[in-house]
């Protein structure tokens, strides 16, 4: 890792390219063939691994193919009923942080932010350059900026609430940042939706790390069956990625479907949930050693 380069940025950009090459050669690579490909050597390689998730090469590779969107719907698919068991009502303990969270009222979306301070700041975190903007009350933008740019990130994000007062100052978010990337203590949202987004971004901070849904049960979980192809935008047009984990949102084939920041960080999202459940889950789970792949 260079001095310039922060550390997640740096391992996003690894993952980022083992992707690649997986994808290219459409089979398992050896830890040898992997890490020579990226230009590392095998030990090195199997502890920028162990930083980052927890198991080793060979076994990243399982959640990084496509197919493993199709495992995760059948082994591990929530219908969201415990969404409609407690009515989404917010509050509590979802998307396994504590987060606090209230909603712009209507009539404030509408004015688009018009008379609202948004605070704004970079920051690092496992999936690459991170864009974070905040309220007094939470964050309300969350937006990754490794494949799309820094620059059409921040429009981006800007441009959902153009009226707003936008002020760089990413210390008065760092606690709020911290908290989430580091999956523990308190993140406060403030969400800035349309009624129906808001819901449906509701459900899905009711879905469990390392399991997914489908668009079509998130539309009955808000009470719109009907409305497939609006729900699957309100998904799209979540505000706050990885918090509000739209990246577990897959089509009925377990097709990955569209990723407002790029498919790659998608998949990368994915595998990291995936990788980490199991891990949880394990009482002797692969963690890597310098020798084995």
């Amino acid at each position: 890792m260079t001095q310039t380069q922060p550390q997640g940025q740096y391992h996003y950009g690894v993952m980022r390219r083992a992707i690649a090459l997986i994808d290219d050669e459409g089979r398992d690579l050896s830890l040898d063939e992997l890490s020579a490909r990226m230009g590392m050597s095998p030990a090195h390689f199997q502890r920028l691994f162990s930083a980052w998730v927890g198991v080793s090469p060979k076994k990243y590779q399982q959640y990084l193919r496509l197919g493993n969107a199709k495992a995760l719907l059948r082994d591990h698919f929530t219908t969201l009923e415990t969404a409609h068991a407690v009515g989404l009502s917010g509050g509590g303990r979802l998307h396994d942080l504590f987060i606090r969270w209230e909603a712009m009222s209507p009539g404030d979306y509408a004015r688009k932010g018009d008379g609202t301070r948004i605070r704004w700041g970079w920051f690092d975190s496992p999936f690459g350059l991170a864009l974070v903007m905040g309220t007094d009350r939470g964050i309300c933008g969350l937006g990754f900026a490794e494949e799309t740019g820094a620059e059409p990130a921040m429009a981006d994000l800007r441009g959902r609430w153009p009226q707003a007062d936008f002020v760089e100052d990413p210390l008065a978010l760092r606690d709020w940042v911290d908290a989430a990337f580091a999956e523990r203590g308190e993140t406060a949202l403030h969400l800035i939706g349309a009624p129906l987004q808001i819901k449906v971004w509701e459900a899905l901070l009711q879905i469990p790390s390392g399991q997914v849904s489908t668009y079509s049960e998130i539309a009955q979980a808000v009470g719109a069956p009907r409305a497939v192809r609006a729900v699957g935008t309100a998904v799209g047009r979540n505000p706050v990625s990885w918090i509000i984990p739209c990246h577990r949102a897959l089509r009925k084939s377990g097709a990955l479907g569209g990723y407002h920041w790029g498919l790659p960080v998608k998949r990368a999202l994915l595998a990291y949930e995936a990788a980490r459940a199991d891990v949880a889950n394990d009482p002797a789970p692969d963690l890597p050693s310098a020798d084995h792949g």
